[in-house]
């Protein structure tokens, strides 16, 4: 387990293409209060909508989530939905260059109608969906202009990721030219393929990412115990000439299967589904970003795994984020998980604290080599209310701040020892710069922040006076700080390394 917290704690930003079926998903949200007079169907009276990236554009969003530099190839048609997806791309920093826009079809939308069965959004159903699709095969003009791309693109990236969904852009000769362009270039290329009885349009990849049902269709082999699954997992490597292949077996997790006869069977954690969407978006978003970062197979799987647990727990194709990832692993080795909790968690938690008119206190920062100064702060903060919310910078937006030789402690690691002291009462982590995001999530009644931000202003402080909460600045410890410490730690070091220098400074 230590193994993958590092992992995921030290993750970095491979640079990734997504070949694929790109689709925008929009989600119509209501409460449900009656049946229709017309026809035995549920009312839905809209209170809201949203639009994500679906299909491929799914595992594209995993993956920036993931920070992972990403380049989608794929194709839009020329109309509204599509120009929205392609702000949304550009809007999160994804390189498009290598989507085109084919005028002889439209973009891919799915509309999911979503229920509240119950108020306070409760029992959430998906009620229908509707699909907007041409899925004929690409024109020989289409698919030459992204061979181009491919050819010119192809060598800089780390991995690549294929998302089949059978809508027309991976004909066979396209699924060649990727498996010809990636060998000759020594990349490897994971591939999630499509509902067929005929597989042999994937032969060459390095892996692939069927489910259970899809296995069975390609291999002709009946899923039930542990033989059936090596068997059915032995005909696609060989048959395929693959590396190795993982099938999601639902409810029982995952398999995994290598070239060299290795069959492993990857259990799930007992969780709620919610919602099976999106989750085979995240098993190839993780398994090709552990890989693409360097790692082995196993290791891909098993992280794998855990992100497709999470996201099943979720509400549509909703990316997990790494911080999602780390609260899952500490938990299941450590009570501390009970206060490491993700933001959405979080959200849902503070709900219930409200309810009982428990006072909400939050303050952030880095807490990078914990001291004295640091818990004094700590226990000021807690003394403002019933309970502290902690927010803590990810490894990443450290960096951002202070330069690339901090933290000098991991984020997985100040997590632990803040939710090891009694004052704090939940710790979550968040990416940005600023906390100003995660405040607006969190709604304190009490904002905590170092006397230093007294004249320069507390971020978010106006939000939370806008609903009639408070900024309370905290004294400082004088003389006492991470730099310092540092700083008296290399001062020493160089002393013991030059004792007799270290002796005649001393007289």
């Amino acid at each position: 387990m230590d193994n993958l917290l590092n992992i995921i704690s030290n993750l970095g930003s491979p640079r990734i293409m997504v070949i694929g079926d790109l689709m925008l998903d929009k989600y119509v949200w209501g409460e449900v209060k009656r049946i229709s007079q017309e026809a035995p169907i549920p009312v839905i009276n809209v209170s809201s909508e949203d639009v994500r990236p679906g299909g491929a554009g799914s595992v594209v969003n995993n993956l920036r989530t993931l920070d992972a530099q990403v380049f989608a190839c794929g194709i839009i048609g020329d109309d509204t939905y599509g120009h929205t997806l392609l702000n949304i791309f550009q809007g999160m920093g994804v390189d498009t260059t290598g989507i085109i826009i084919d005028k002889s079809r439209p973009t891919i939308l799915k509309m999911r109608f979503m229920g509240h069965l119950q108020t306070a959004g409760k029992g959430v159903q998906q009620l229908l969906r509707v699909d907007y699709e041409k899925t004929h095969v690409i024109s020989a003009e289409i698919e030459s202009q992204l061979t181009g791309y491919l050819h010119n693109n192809i060598p800089a990236c780390d991995i690549i990721l294929i998302s089949d969904m059978n809508k027309g852009l991976l004909s066979p000769s396209f699924l060649k030219t990727i498996v010809t362009i990636c060998k000759k270039h020594k990349k490897i290329a994971i591939v999630d393929p499509k509902l067929m009885s005929d597989y042999t349009c994937y032969e060459g990849f390095t892996a692939m990412t069927p489910n259970r049902f899809e296995t069975e269709l390609a291999t002709g082999i009946k899923i039930a115990d542990n033989d059936s699954l090596h068997r059915a997992g032995s005909k696609l490597v060989s048959s395929l000439s693959l590396e190795c292949c993982i099938i999601t077996i639902d409810k029982d997790g995952m398999f995994l299967y290598d070239r060299g006869g290795n069959g492993k069977i990857i259990p799930t954690v007992p969780r709620a589904v919610f919602d099976v969407t999106g989750a085979g978006d995240m098993v190839l978003s993780m398994f090709g970003m552990i890989v693409g970062t360097g790692h082995s197979f196993e290791d891909a799987a098993l992280l794998a795994n855990v992100a497709a647990g999470i996201e099943v727990g979720k509400i549509g194709a909703t990316p997990v984020s790494k911080g999602e990832i780390l609260s899952e692993l500490i938990g299941g080795k450590s009570p501390l998980s009970d206060k490491i909790k993700d933001v959405e968690v979080l959200k849902g938690i503070l709900q219930e604290h409200r309810k009982k008119n428990d006072k909400i206190v939050f303050t952030n920062g880095c807490f990078d080599i914990l001291h004295v100064g640091h818990i004094e702060y700590l226990k000021f903060a807690r003394k403002q209310g019933d309970l502290l919310v902690v927010g803590l910078n990810t490894d990443r937006s450290v960096k951002s701040q202070k330069g690339p030789s901090r933290p000098f402690v991991s984020e997985t690691e100040r997590a632990k020892m803040l939710a090891a002291l009694e004052d704090v009462t939940y710790v979550v982590l968040f990416d940005e710069l600023t906390p100003l995001n995660l405040i607006k999530v969190v709604k304190p009644d009490v904002l905590v922040k170092g006397e230093d931000w007294k004249n320069a202003g507390a971020v978010g402080g106006e939000f939370v006076a806008s609903y009639g909460g408070k900024v309370v600045f905290a004294p400082f410890v004088e003389g006492v700080s991470t730099t310092n410490i540092v700083s008296r730690i290399l001062s020493r070091h160089n002393q013991s390394q030059n004792p007799k220098e270290a002796i005649g400074q001393t007289h």
